[in-house]
């Protein structure tokens, strides 16, 4: 009995998450804090397409994960009162998946696909057709006797999102005629923003100190700005008290978040550089058996933002941690890197 009851509060308090991440999720233009150069392209991207009475073109949005590109295709949807039909990259398996998704839209839909980097090639192959003549090319038998019968779309708007757009091929690149948008980091100011209007949403009373403190700590992210302020929310909803700078400090240190945002991990990846191999240079495929890390999770998750704050360098000859990593680590820097 007792089990059942965990696993029922377990279940409730992942649909709260979830119905949170949604709920702190902007549903206006004036909500939407940060990337105000794409939002100015977007608003006169469909303002003129609403004026022609055509659906706007297709448009691929690209960066680091958690900065807003989902957010933004909803928002394109909202302006333009159109119905929405997301899937992401790994979902579309085989081409007929991507002919169900497309032969069920309707007239001005928009068809949002997340990680488009990951479609195979032949369904990459199949979707040229579709966002540049709006017809469906479907292969019908095999062999000798095999036809293609081409069936008529109807008018949408496709857009994609992706954390790695190199590995997007140039012919599918090409095909964005409404334009590719690369999401930058926000600064401080910008998440601080975000965190406040979270926080009224959340109904959590906080401090401005407290409000720098995570903002400092968000890896100039939304994403990992609301996570946080989420994690604050519990530690002084349990320890009692007000969301307060020490408060934050506290949960934050018991998260095992830093001052500047670093993960034990991140930190972990600094003290092995430092520590088994002087700082660097060392290469990728030795880190990666030191820390006993895939490859691309220290190249996709801990690299990019160490190298943002200045303690991670990238050098033909391998990785090197620089003298800013030392002394957030607290260690000297050997004598071999100067």
């Amino acid at each position: 009995m007792r089990s059942t009851e965990t696993d029922k509060k377990r279940m409730d308090k992942k649909e709260d998450d979830h119905f949170l991440d949604q709920t702190l999720r902007p549903s206006k233009w004036d909500d939407y804090i940060g990337q105000e150069n794409i939002k100015e392209n977007l608003k006169i991207l469909l303002r003129a397409a609403a004026e022609r009475q055509h659906p706007p073109e297709h448009i691929l949005f690209y960066g680091p994960p958690g900065l807003g590109k989902t957010t933004l295709a909803h928002l394109i949807a909202k302006e333009m009162g159109a119905q929405i039909k997301s899937t992401s990259g790994p979902a579309i398996e085989k081409v007929g998946d991507l002919a169900s998704i497309l032969t069920n839209l309707s007239p001005g839909d928009i068809l949002f696909i997340d990680e488009i980097h990951r479609l195979n090639k032949a369904i990459e192959e199949v979707l040229y057709p579709a966002m540049e003549s709006g017809v469906l090319d479907i292969i019908i038998g095999k062999g000798p006797s095999a036809r293609t019968i081409q069936l008529e779309l109807p008018p949408f708007t496709l857009l994609a999102a992706t954390t790695r757009i190199a590995l997007l091929s140039a012919p599918l690149r090409s095909r964005f005629g409404g334009g590719v948008f690369r999401l930058e980091f926000y600064t401080e100011n910008e998440i601080g923003k975000i965190i406040m209007r979270s926080a009224k949403i959340l109904n959590v009373e906080t401090e401005s100190e407290a409000i720098k403190e995570i903002a400092k700590r968000s890896r100039f992210t939304p994403r990992t700005a609301n996570y946080l302020l989420k994690r604050c929310r519990d530690y002084v909803q349990v320890k009692g008290g007000s969301l307060s700078k020490n408060s934050v400090h506290d949960a934050l240190s018991l998260l095992g978040v830093d001052e500047v945002g670093l993960t034990q991990a991140d930190r972990h990846l600094l003290l092995v550089l430092i520590e088994k191999f002087g700082g660097g240079p060392v290469g990728l495929n030795t880190l990666s058996a030191a820390l006993s890390e895939d490859q691309s999770t220290i190249e996709d998750v801990h690299e990019p933002y160490l190298i943002q704050l200045g303690f991670l360098e990238r050098t033909p000859r391998g990785r090197m941690a620089t003298g800013k990593a030392h002394n957030h680590v607290g260690k000297k820097m050997s004598s071999l890197n100067f």
